[in-house]
C-alpha cells in the first residue's frame, strides 16, 4: 500500500501553503533546526566473563535461567511502557522520562552491587521498567516537537544514540573483561563497572530534560496554547506571527478540537474533569483503538511493524554475540568479545545514513530493503553453518565469512528496521490517542523482545543453523508487510496522518461537517485555491482566542 500523498481536499492550506514554507529535510533540516538537534549492549558482553559466571553460577550455565536473566528485562520494559500511556498524557512527555530515568537508576544500582542472581533478576526487571517508558516516551516527545521535514531525522537520531551506547558498551566489556585477567581469578571489577556506567547517560537525559520544552501538542491538549505556540517558534526559530508557525499551530488545534468535540458528543456524560470522568474516557480511548476500524489498522501496523523488528533476530543477536561467535569458530572470550564489539561499530556506522535520508527516501524503501538484506544474510550463515559446523576448525575462513555476514545483517538492520520501526510506529497515532496508541505499539516490540530473549539459547542449543533460517524467514516476512500493508508518512505533519490511513475519505457527512467548521473558523480552510486570499494571521489569531 503506497503512501505519501494525502487528500488536499480536506486541508488545502496543510496540504499546500505549508509544504511551500517548510525548509530541507534529513541532516541538513536538523542542522537548521539546531535547538531540534540538541535535543543492552552491555549485558551481552558481562554474560560472557569469567568473574560473572562464578559469582551467578548456574544462572549463566543453564540454558533456561540464562534465558530468563536475559529477557526478564525485557519483561519489565513491557509492564514500563503500558503504564506510560497513561503517564505520558497526565505527567506530560518530559517529567514521565524524568520518572522513567530516575527508576532506570534504581535497576541499575541494585544490579551493579549484587552477590546474587536474584538481585541480577529484580535490578533488571526494575531496570526495564525505565528503559520500557523511555523508549515510548522519548520517540514521543521527539516525533511531536519536530517540524514533519525532520522528524524521521530527529526520531532516527535517538537510534544512532541507542547504537552509539551498544558500540561504546561492547568495547567497555571487551576492555574490563581484562581487569584481573580472562581466567578464574578475574576480579568482579570487570564486569560490576560496564553495569554501573550505564548511570552516566542516564543522569545525563534526565538533567538535560529538565532544560528542554514541553511538548506543543500536549501543551494544547492541556489547554495551554500560549506556551505551545512559543515552544513551535523556538523550535522553527521563526515568530510566533510567521505564516508558518502559525499553520502549524493552527493545524494541531484543529485537530484537538475536532476531537475534543467527537468526545463531547460521544461522551457527554464523562465531561466534568473529575477523576473518575478522565478514567472512563481513558479507558474509552484505549476500547477504541480496537472498535474503531481505522485505528484499528494502525494498532496493526505498529503491532506488526513491532513484531517483525524483533523476529529479524537482532537483539538475539545483540545478546548472544559472544555464544553466536564462538559457534562459528571464534574460540576464546577475547577473540569473541572483539568480533562482537564490530557488531556495535557497524550497527553504529549503519544508522549515519538513516539520520541523514530516511525524510528524503521515505520509510518504506528503506525497511523494505532492509529486511531482505537481512534475511539474506540469516541464510547464507544458515548455509555456511550447516556446511562446516563440524569443521570449523580445519576451514577457519569458512568461520570468518559466516562472522562477516553477521556484520552485514547488522548493518542492514542498523540503517533501516532500528531507526525505521520506531519512527513509524511514532508518528501514525491521531493527537488524543497517540500516548496510548504508542504504549501498544511499543509494548508488542517489549514482549517479542523477552521472547526472543528466552527462546534464543534453546534455539541455538537445539536447531543450530535452523535458528538463522527461522529469523531469516521471519526477516522476509517483515519487508512483504510493508510492501502491502503500510503506507509512506514521510513529510507529513503529524495531523496529517488521518488523511494517509483513510480516517479523512471515512468520515461521516456530520463530522466532516464540524471539521471544515473548525478549519473555517481557525482560518485554515476556505473555498479559494488561492493561498493568498486566506485569512491574515492577525484574523486567524483573533478567531482561535475567540475559540479558546
Amino acid at each position: 500500500m503506497a503512501g505519501g500523498n494525502i487528500d488536499s481536499t480536506s486541508n488545502p492550506l496543510a496540504a499546500h501553503r505549508r509544504k511551500a514554507l517548510v525548509g530541507q529535510s534529513g541532516w541538513a533540516g536538523l542542522v537548521h533546526n539546531r535547538k531540534i538537534f540538541a535535543t543492552a549492549g552491555v549485558f551481552s558482553g558481562v554474560l560472557a566473563m569469567n568473574s560473572f559466571d562464578t559469582r551467578m553460577g548456574t544462572a549463566v550455565s543453564n540454558t533456561g535461567k540464562k534465558g530468563w536473566l536475559v529477557s526478564i528485562l525485557e519483561l519489565g520494559a513491557w509492564a514500563g511502557v503500558l503504564m506510560t500511556g497513561y503517564l505520558a498524557d497526565k505527567l506530560s512527555r518530559k517529567y514521565t522520562i524524568v520518572l522513567a530515568v530516575v527508576v532506570f537508576c534504581i535497576g541499575v544500582i541494585v544490579q551493579a552491587s549484587a552477590f546474587a542472581p536474584s538481585s541480577i533478576y529484580g535490578g533488571r526487571f526494575v531496570t526495564g521498567l525505565g528503559v520500557g517508558s523511555l523508549s515510548m516516551a522519548v520517540p514521543l516527545y521527539n516525533a511531536e516537537i519536530a517540524p514533519p521535514e525532520v522528524r524521521g531525522s530527529l526520531v532516527a537520531l535517538q537510534q544512532l544514540a541507542i547504537t552509539f551506547g551498544i558500540m561504546i558498551s561492547f568495547w567497555i566489556d571487551y576492555g574490563t573483561n581484562f581487569i584481573g585477567g580472562t581466567g578464574p581469578g578475574q576480579h568482579e571489577a570487570a564486569w560490576r563497572i560496564p553495569l554501573a556506567l550505564q548511570l552516566v547517560p542516564a543522569i545525563i537525559l534526565g538533567v538535560g530534560i529538565l532544560f528542554m520544552p514541553f511538548s506543543p501538542r500536549w501543551l494544547i491538549n492541556q489547554g495551554r496554547n500560549d506556551e505551545a505556540l512559543i515552544v513551535l517558534s523556538n523550535a522553527r526559530r521563526l515568530p510566533p506571527t510567521s505564516e508558518l508557525v502559525q499553520i502549524e499551530f493552527l493545524e494541531i488545534r484543529a485537530q484537538y478540537l475536532f476531537e475534543k468535540e467527537t468526545s463531547e458528543l460521544k461522551f457527554p456524560q464523562y465531561q466534568d474533569g473529575s477523576w473518575n470522568s478522565n478514567f472512563k474516557l481513558g479507558f474509552y480511548d484505549y476500547l477504541s483503538l480496537l472498535t474503531d476500524r481505522n485505528l484499528l489498522y494502525r494498532v496493526a501496523v505498529g503491532t506488526l511493524t513491532m513484531f517483525f523488528q524483533q523476529w529479524t533476530g537482532v537483539n538475539a543477536i545483540l545478546y548472544y554475540a559472544p555464544s553466536i561467535f564462538k559457534s562459528l569458530s571464534l574460540t576464546g572470550n577475547a577473540i569473541s568479545l572483539l568480533a562482537t564489539g564490530v557488531v556495535g561499530i557497524a550497527m553504529f556506522l549503519a544508522t549515519i545514513p538513516a539520520v541523514i535520508w530516511v525524510d528524503k527516501v521515505g520509510r518504506r524503501p528503506v525497511l523494505i530493503s532492509g529486511a531482505f538484506l537481512m534475511a539474506g544474510c540469516h541464510i547464507i550463515v544458515a548455509i555456511l553453518t550447516g556446511l562446516f559446523r563440524d569443521s570449523w576448525a580445519s576451514i577457519v575462513a569458512a568461520g570468518w565469512v559466516a562472522c562477516v555476514f553477521v556484520w552485514i545483517f547488522a548493518i542492514g538492520f542498523g540503517y533501516s528496521w532500528g531507526p525505521c520501526a520506531w519512527i513509524l510506529v511514532a508518528e501514525i497515532w491521531p493527537l488524543s490517542v497517540r500516548g496510548k496508541g504508542l504504549s501498544i505499539a511499543a509494548s508488542s516490540n517489549w514482549m517479542n523482545n523477552f521472547i526472543v530473549g528466552q527462546v534464543t539459547p534453546t534455539m541455538l542449543q537445539h536447531l543450530s543453523y535452523g535458528t538463522f533460517i527461522f529469523f531469516g524467514l521471519f526477516s522476509l516476512m517483515g519487508g512483504l508487510f510493508i510492501i502491502f500493508f503500510v503506507p509512506e508518512t514521510k513529510g507529513l505533519t503529524l495531523e496529517e496522518m488521518d488523511d494517509v490511513f483513510g480516517a479523512g475519505k471515512r468520515l461521516a457527512v456530520a463530522d466532516q461537517e464540524r471539521q471544515n467548521a473548525i478549519f473555517q473558523k481557525l482560518g485554515l480552510f476556505n473555498d479559494s485555491k488561492d493561498p493568498g486570499d486566506r485569512k491574515s494571521d492577525d484574523e486567524s489569531n483573533t478567531e482561535k482566542h475567540s475559540t479558546t
